[in-house]
């Protein structure tokens, strides 16, 4: 029967004042009859919108209609044929903008929570099911995929498919690139990427850790190691810092410095062996979700105050909306239109206190969004032990400058064509190597459009099509 309720079934949470000390997964996800009641909702359109909203294309409506009949390993089945991560998008996806933004639903009321359902049926299978993909028959072919984050995971595995003998080769001791040092436990439990780690070492990739190409191996030497094409995935792992006064103090930090060492190096626990200080005030420079990830680890970490600093006003954070309702919930305390101007010091060289400057909205620049100006005269300070920052990240020069031939930007972005091919002959680029910071799914999407092209140009390339 259609289930009518203009509202999403709500999604089962920790009590903030018990999470927000704590790094166990806030939502704790869907029952099956929450699951069910939900997919009811879904009015199965014949022309599905949804669909062109989602990066890889996944069969939204056809996923739905087996959950509303109660067959979660159909359902997890019709998104495993183009989204081989939907147990890590199902939770990180701003789906809010993507497909969700064009249910039909969502017209009078609420749209489906297709990312809801997404995640309750990769769980479902996780948890009763978890059957490890086969080994595809090689068809004689080597790529190298580089980076094993969201976009170097998602290629690596289109290409297992179709029967490349696939190497990935990460820079760090872990796999799992922004997935397991960049989005904290709380959001991404590990032991979802490790799952979904060894289901792609069950297709036979081989995973090569503690390999920075461009240093340990160059692009070049991938190619006569009889590697037939390379994927750059590696990402934009370098931090911007700000260029004011006191911005080189101790306890000053970039957010990917924070986080790595919480979520891949486990800092919040007692026996760590790179502790990171609690118990004080910490101010967040940013408004995105990694500065809401800062922060909310902060709290966890027993700081008793945390300020998010943001230059603009809380309607233009680029953060996703559920994630700043849990910041507020779990004592996050939001200082929009002001701007650090100085970070001001003991004598000890540590931090003491920011020195802000009120903003206002300025003229709009050639994308339409307006950039902040100060107001003049009205600076304000604010006390802090920590300050960190959480301003964007670009990518390493490193391949590049080891690569001839191979094209970026100014800012350090790969160029890419239509196909994800590079300047450089069967070398492709993807995810936020190509992009700079972007969502997991668009790199997930970059990933899976680089294999397709990877494939066809083989295949052409030996008349095989």
């Amino acid at each position: 029967m259609f289930n009518v309720q203009d509202k999403k079934t709500p999604m089962p949470e920790q009590d903030p004042e018990v999470r927000n000390s704590n790094f166990e997964e806030v939502a704790m996800g869907y029952t099956a009859e929450m699951a069910i009641n939900e997919a009811k909702r879904c009015v199965q359109c014949r022309k599905p919108r949804c669909v062109m909203g989602c990066p890889v294309n996944i069969k939204i409506p056809a996923f739905i209609a087996k959950v509303a009949e109660g067959d979660f390993e159909a359902a997890y089945n019709i998104i495993n044929r183009t989204n081989t991560l939907s147990a890590i998008s199902g939770r990180v996806c701003p789906q809010e903008t993507q497909c969700e933004s064009r249910c039909a639903r969502g017209i009078k009321g609420e749209p489906v929570a297709i990312g809801r359902l997404e995640r309750f049926v990769s769980d479902w299978y996780r948890d009763n099911v978890n059957k490890m993909p086969e080994k595809v028959p090689s068809n004689g072919n080597k790529i190298a995929v580089v980076g094993s984050g969201p976009s170097g995971l998602s290629c690596a595995s289109e290409l297992a498919k179709r029967g490349y003998e696939v190497t990935i080769f990460e820079a760090l001791h872990t796999p799992g690139g922004v997935l397991v040092y960049g989005i904290p436990e709380f959001r991404l439990p590990k032991v979802i990427v490790a799952n979904e780690i060894e289901k792609l070492k069950n297709q036979g990739v081989e995973i090569m850790t503690n390999m920075v190409i461009g240093r340990v191996l160059s692009i070049d030497e991938l190619f006569e190691m009889d590697y037939k094409a390379v994927y750059i995935a590696s990402g934009a792992g370098l931090p911007i810092f700000l260029r004011i006064p006191g911005a080189s103090l101790n306890e000053v930090s970039s957010a990917n410095e924070y986080l790595t060492r919480i979520n891949l190096m486990k800092a919040y626990r007692d026996e760590s062996d790179t502790p990171i200080m609690s118990g004080r005030i910490v101010i967040i420079v940013g408004g995105g979700n990694v500065a809401m990830d800062a922060a909310r680890s902060a709290k966890r970490l027993g700081a008793s105050k945390v300020y998010v600093l943001y230059h603009r006003g809380e309607a233009e954070m680029t953060a996703r909306l559920d994630e700043q309702l849990h910041a507020k919930e779990e004592g996050i305390i939001f200082v929009t239109r002001a701007d650090p101007v100085e970070i001001l010091g003991d004598a000890d060289g540590s931090v003491c206190a920011v020195r802000c400057i009120r903003t206002l909205s300025g003229e709009p620049d050639k994308t339409g969004r307006r950039h902040p100006v100060p107001v003049p005269g009205s600076e304000f300070l604010m006390k802090a032990d920590s300050v960190i920052l959480c301003l964007g990240t670009t990518p390493n020069s490193l391949i590049c400058k080891t690569t001839p031939g191979l094209e970026a930007t100014k800012k350090g972005l790969l160029v890419v064509d239509d196909t994800g091919m590079t300047s450089r002959e069967n070398v492709f680029a993807g995810g936020d190597a190509v992009t700079g910071s972007a969502t997991v799914i668009m790199a997930m999407g970059a990933g899976k459009k680089a294999a397709e092209a990877i494939d066809i140009k083989l295949r052409m390339k030996q008349g095989l099509c």
